[in-house]
């Protein structure tokens, strides 16, 4: 196994992590205004994750900083093709950061509502967008000769590739409304689970409907260059792990159903990069023009320079991690006088 590879699956473990961890987050903050109606609530709702949501984006800061590193070609074209999109996601998570420093800062009901409704929004758009554009990477798009994507946004705007946002929508919100049950008390807990029991559903059918009709109707197994009972497993075993997710919410088992979503994700990541394999970027203009773990990437001597400081540090990323999930693992109590771990 070359260092191409060992990068290409390193960025897969990355954007797994973020959408892993930063996916509760981001449920938990489209949800906010609809399971909380007090301000003692929502209060309690932002406080289970307010030790963690900084720390979370740090695997996002890292992914992106490993493709500029490792395929600077990939990151160069896709920060350019979809510049749009992802300076809307920016402009989320910064509105979404802002709001949740300064809706403590003053008492006043109003402003705490603007703040409520902007980590609402701030949380929706990447939320939605981040679905958008990794459909995109496996559907292709405009990519010529010159490693450039052709046309504008409304070239990005596939159909399918909208169902894949809607699919990363109601997943997220479904998991941020699981890990509420989770690190909240009755009855705000039970609220949580109502939320999670409406979302099941239309989550699964939208999953099953972009995973059939991607298999169907694109040209995506043919371009694989990786046996396709392999990408098909992987997707199907995505929609069977949201299922059982599903199964486990209605019993009210929610630190079964938490882990079964955490499954689902883990799997529709793994269908996305495998199905990439050894592309990074498919065109859709001919599949010659596709960005690949070759074409894509920086000079042998960078990697192995790269590699060297990710065995060093990629440990101590992981052990704070865990060190601040561990310290903050109980759940978040409302009670008259406050709130209390």
């Amino acid at each position: 196994m070359d260092l191409n590879v060992i990068w290409f699956i390193l960025i897969a473990v990355l954007f797994t992590g973020y959408f892993v961890l930063e996916g509760f987050d981001l449920g938990v903050g489209i949800l906010l205004p609809f399971v909380a109606r007090t301000d003692l609530r929502r209060r309690v709702v932002i406080n289970t994750i307010g030790p963690h949501w900084d720390g979370n984006e740090v695997w996002l800061i890292t992914a992106g900083g490993a493709m500029f590193a490792a395929f600077p070609h990939w990151y160069a074209t896709v920060f350019s093709g979809f510049y749009l999109p992802l300076f809307l996601i920016l402009i989320g998570l910064i509105l979404r950061g802002a709001a949740l420093e300064f809706r403590s800062k003053d008492e006043a009901p109003l402003w705490r509502s603007i703040w409520d409704w902007a980590i609402f929004a701030g949380s929706l758009i990447p939320a939605l967008l981040w679905g958008v554009a990794f459909a995109d990477f496996i559907l292709g798009v405009p990519v010529n000769a010159a490693m450039t994507i052709e046309g504008g946004f409304i070239d990005l705007v596939q159909p399918l590739a909208l169902l894949g946002g809607v699919v990363s929508l109601l997943i997220i919100m479904l998991h941020g409304a699981v890990f509420l049950s989770l690190k909240t008390t009755e009855p705000l807990a039970a609220d949580a689970r109502r939320w999670a029991a409406r979302l099941w559903l239309p989550a699964l059918i939208a999953l099953a409907l972009f995973v059939g009709l991607t298999l169907t109707l694109t040209d995506v197994v043919a371009g694989l260059q990786v046996p396709p009972v392999v990408v098909i497993g992987l997707a199907v075993a995505a929609v069977v792990a949201l299922l059982v997710a599903g199964l486990f919410i209605l019993r009210r088992r929610d630190g079964r159903a938490f882990i079964a979503l955490v499954a689902t994700i883990l799997l529709a990541v793994a269908t996305i990069f495998v199905a990439l394999f050894p592309r990074v970027l498919v065109s859709n203009l001919d599949p010659a023009f596709s960005l690949t773990i070759a074409n894509a990437a920086s000079s042998p001597a960078t990697l192995k320079i790269m590699s060297i400081v990710a065995l060093i540090l990629v440990p101590v990323v992981l052990a704070y991690q865990g060190w601040s999930y561990w310290i903050f693992r109980r759940r978040v109590l409302e009670k008259s006088d406050g709130l209390h771990y």
